[in-house]
């Protein structure tokens, strides 16, 4: 069984479910999804002004609801999957984490809801990663709710040499980079097309289709809001 965490933010459920239904949809093996909600979680520390989603931080808590054992992945919501997931595991036995090592500078300065867009060192590393648990036992409820933002998200909790690599397909960022038809998760940084500024992008009609396969038992019924998602 593959264990896949989501980041839940309120604002974006449905992205949510159509990532997990393009999980599951795709997948070879058995996998478990479990939504980060934080009323259910020991995470204690108030939301930080920069912080743009409840999930910024919980996602660090998955080795321990794991009981650090063995691999789990975690995935912020707002992506596509668009190939197997079972990919992702057993990448490398050497690592404590693996993520797509992003070296880059964020083109907008605001995203989705008019969020700020902050720029930092190693930044959207943690939007995918594979942790092998037992490697990650820093990542402590209460070293995860006291470590500073920066501290988490670049990995301070780790020796550099821990941090293993992976494909760049596995999050290809839509709107940051160049068009990737071979992506294998899309992850829509900036917004997914369930906003009407993103419903345009990369993507964007390939998520819909998954939207409405999810909903209808005919795979290309067409799904829309009016005031979010029509052209």
């Amino acid at each position: 069984m593959l264990r896949v965490f989501i980041g839940y933010e309120p604002d974006e459920t449905v992205a949510l479910n159509v990532l997990a239904h393009s999980i599951w949809r795709n997948a070879s093996v058995p996998v478990s999804i479990t939504p980060l909600m934080l009323r259910q979680l020991p995470l204690t520390r108030p939301r930080e002004p920069m912080q743009s989603t409840e999930f910024s931080f919980s996602r660090f808590l998955v080795p321990y609801l794991c009981d650090y054992q063995g691999e789990a992945v975690f995935l912020d919501c707002d992506a596509l999957c668009r190939a197997d997931i079972a990919g992702l595991v057993h990448v490398s036995a050497d690592h404590a984490v693996s993520v797509v090592q992003h070296h880059y500078t964020p083109k907008h300065t605001r995203k989705f809801l008019d969020k700020p867009q902050t720029t930092y060192k190693r930044k959207n590393w943690s939007s995918v990663m594979v942790f092998d648990n037992d490697k990650c036992r820093a990542l402590t409820p209460d070293y995860v709710n006291t470590a500073s933002g920066l501290d988490l998200h670049q990995f301070k909790w780790l020796h550099s040499a821990q941090i293993g690599a992976l494909d760049p397909a596995w999050n290809h960022l839509v709107g940051e980079f160049d068009l990737n038809p071979a992506a294998k998760i899309a992850h829509f940084t900036l917004g997914t097309p369930c906003f009407a500024k993103y419903r345009h992008c990369e993507f964007a009609q390939e998520w819909r289709d998954e939207l409405s396969s999810m909903l209808y038992h005919n795979a290309l019924g067409e799904y829309s809001r009016p005031d979010r998602m029509t052209a």
